[in-house]
């Protein structure tokens, strides 16, 4: 039972610096686009993990599938509207990671129609980069600080909401790791309905490929 388990982990390897990658090169990249240099300048719109690699949230990605990467800092003073702009900035992660998964399922959707690849590890591995891209993605639309779910509310929010963000943003990171590590199937249980919705729109979608 065990060597499986640590072969699985070690499958997830691939899929998970590419899941970061995408999310936090998507974060950069957006921000960017509304006139924030700053994650170009610290080389963070790249799809080399290693500028992206928090090694406390790999593990925890690892070993539970919840988990981070280093955070892309961005300046919200260049934005033509700091409130919209780090809402959309932070929309952007997830968006990447989904788009993704989508492509993967759709990979694999093909793979097992026509029987593409026998090769059993690497059809874990395509399966757990799909996962990984699907669980980062849901994790991070929690709309607790400091994920990107709480930034997103920054578009709809009224101002003082941002006052409040600030305020409880460690205790919020501190509440999450505790989750991770001590009550995983707590936070699996909060997350239920996101992944609800998330997985039924990726299969809507399959559905539209013969």
């Amino acid at each position: 039972m065990i060597l499986p388990n640590i072969l699985t982990v070690l499958l997830r390897i691939p899929g998970l610096l590419f899941a970061i990658s995408v999310h936090e090169a998507a974060h950069g990249y957006v921000a960017y686009l509304q006139g924030d240099d700053l994650p170009k300048r610290q080389g963070r719109i790249t799809l080399n993990p290693l500028p992206h690699i928090d090694i406390f949230g790999i593990i925890a990605l690892m070993l539970f599938g919840f988990g981070w990467a280093k955070p892309v800092v961005t300046d919200p003073r260049n934005y033509k509207n700091p409130k919209v702009g780090m809402g959309l900035t932070a929309l952007a992660g997830p968006v990447a990671n989904i788009l993704s998964a989508i492509v993967f399922a759709i990979v694999l959707k093909y793979i097992d129609k026509y029987n593409l690849v026998s090769n059993r590890y690497v059809l874990i591995m395509l399966q757990q980069t799909y996962l990984i891209n699907v669980y980062l993605a849901i994790f991070n639309l929690l709309p607790i600080p400091p994920l990107d779910g709480s930034k997103i509310l920054f578009i709809f929010a009224p101002a003082k909401y941002i006052e409040f963000y600030y305020r409880f943003e460690l205790i919020g990171q501190i509440i999450l790791i505790a989750c991770i590590f001590f009550a995983p199937y707590l936070l699996s249980f909060v997350l239920q309905p996101i992944a609800y919705f998330v997985f039924t729109f990726i299969d809507f979608i399959l559905k539209l490929f013969p």
